[in-house]
């Protein structure tokens, strides 16, 4: 019987790459669909864009992707509004600090990572038949 197992190894490490690349498709996603939301009263805190952080996975020790979700300290946007409920003293609200093009390309990005990560796996998953086809 042949060794499998680099074949189970790789097969693993994309597992975990799935994970990772549907976490931060979260965030970037949450990102979107909050950057225009303002706060309700003067002085409130506007949603902040949020980052998922991975640690490395070692492929040797399997184990799940360890992630948390960071916030992201730059400033907030500021906007001349002084009709809105939300805004402070100067008339100014703040808003998210959420740049939606940067986010829809890392959107992209991160999606076209994960089509990869599938395609990887359909090949591995050909290699095994292959070989189970040539033994059998």
């Amino acid at each position: 019987m042949p060794d499998t197992s680099a074949l189970k190894v790789a097969s693993d490490a994309l597992a975990y790459g799935r994970k990772v690349q549907s976490g931060r498709i979260r965030a970037i996603s949450e990102n979107i669909a909050n950057a225009d939301s303002a706060p309700t009263a003067p002085g409130g805190t506007p949603y902040a864009r949020k980052i998922a952080v991975f640690q490395p996975v070692n492929p040797e020790s399997p184990r799940d992707p360890v992630g948390r979700i960071a916030r992201d300290s730059s400033d907030f946007r500021r906007r001349y509004d002084p009709s809105n409920a939300a805004a402070d003293r100067q008339g100014y609200v703040r808003l998210p600090n959420v740049n939606v093009a940067l986010e829809s390309a890392d959107l992209q990005r991160v999606i076209r990572n994960y089509e990869l990560n599938l395609s990887a796996e359909a090949s591995i998953d050909a290699v095994s038949r292959a070989t189970l086809n040539l033994l059998g």
